[in-house]
């Protein structure tokens, strides 16, 4: 087993910890009835989370200080710190690709929240299990590692070279399975995944979204816990700094939804991002890049394409000639 700082007690907290967590944010987000999350909403609980984020790496600090001394409470926090701006940063990526499907399918403003509480949940749930994995691996086979690195420089190219591309949904491999293998209405029923008509079951558009929300966690998990895992080798900072940057993407999404054409630069930050923790994985046996050079580097490639966006204008679309 890789040296974790988590303890079963530890573990254990922490997951009832998140589990109230959940519930304040389904309940404050008021997940059921017709209610639309404002802008002013979705801002105050995003600030909420990521305080609370924030507030666990200092008490996380203050308890590793207690029973392990001052220098592994800075070396584990600053772990924490940086693999929760990692995981947050690239989980942007992931609340555009919602928003995009939620245009497509033409979800309406106040039933998309359910489709998210089920979607954040999932996420939770698939990380838990790719971290478990991730820890094995790595603890069995060190080389995993540059087969890591190796994924991430891939696909932060990937990335980088479609970075100005909208995903093809009709042309969706599985959202043609979907529909040429199940009974579904063209219609909204309100929040409802299934309805009944004629003694027969059939799926809603919202049954097809949430699927389709469901498989971008997974393709997003893949890249996010590789990630991490250059980072910090401690599966509890992996665990907990994932967590954390999850509790907080449903407010996250109703705050960027209107928003999204402002940080048009963005992709090309998180493309940045990726690129660099490929290399700082693919250079763990001949250099390791400090964390907290890495936190810097981090930061700035984040901040430096978020004040690109705002600084300028995205370019308009191109009128198909004729």
């Amino acid at each position: 087993m890789l040296e974790s700082v988590g303890t079963p007690t530890l573990y254990l907290s922490f997951t009832a910890f998140v589990v109230v967590m959940l519930a304040i944010d389904f309940f404050g987000l008021k997940t059921s009835g017709d209610h639309k999350v404002s802008t002013k909403e979705a801002a105050i609980w995003s600030l909420i989370w990521i305080s609370v984020a924030l507030a666990f790496g200092g008490w996380f600090y203050w308890y590793l200080e207690g029973i392990a001394g001052p220098v592994v409470a800075k070396a584990k926090s600053l772990e924490y710190i940086t693999g929760y701006l990692i995981e947050k940063s690239l989980a942007v990526d992931n609340v555009f690709v919602w928003i995009t499907l939620f245009s497509f399918f033409g979800v309406p403003p106040q039933y998309q929240k359910r489709v998210l509480l089920y979607g954040v949940l999932g996420a939770i749930v698939l990380r838990a299990i790719l971290i478990y994995l991730g820890a094995i691996l790595l603890a069995q086979f060190h080389w995993i590692l540059y087969v890591f690195g190796l994924f991430l420089l891939y696909t932060g190219i990937q990335m980088l070279i479609s970075a100005d591309s909208e995903p093809d949904l009709a042309d969706n491999k599985l959202l043609k399975w979907l529909r040429g293998h199940m009974r579904i209405t063209d219609e909204y029923h309100g929040e409802k995944f299934f309805i009944m008509r004629d003694g027969l079951r059939f799926a809603t558009p919202m049954f097809v979204v949430l699927i389709m929300v469901e498989i971008t966690d997974v393709i997003f998990a893949v890249d996010s816990i590789p990630a991490i895992f250059a980072v910090t080798g401690d599966p509890f900072i992996v665990f907990t700094s994932n967590v954390f940057a999850i509790l907080g993407l449903r407010a996250m999404y109703f705050l960027l939804a209107d928003m999204a054409d402002r940080f048009h630069l963005l992709k090309y930050g998180l493309a940045g991002i990726l690129i660099f923790i490929g290399v700082k994985m693919l250079l763990l046996d001949i250099y390791k890049i400090p964390t907290g050079i890495a936190l810097g580097v981090v930061g700035a490639i984040l901040a430096g394409s978020v004040v690109a966006s705002l600084l300028t204008s995205k370019p308009a679309a191109k009128t198909p000639p004729g």
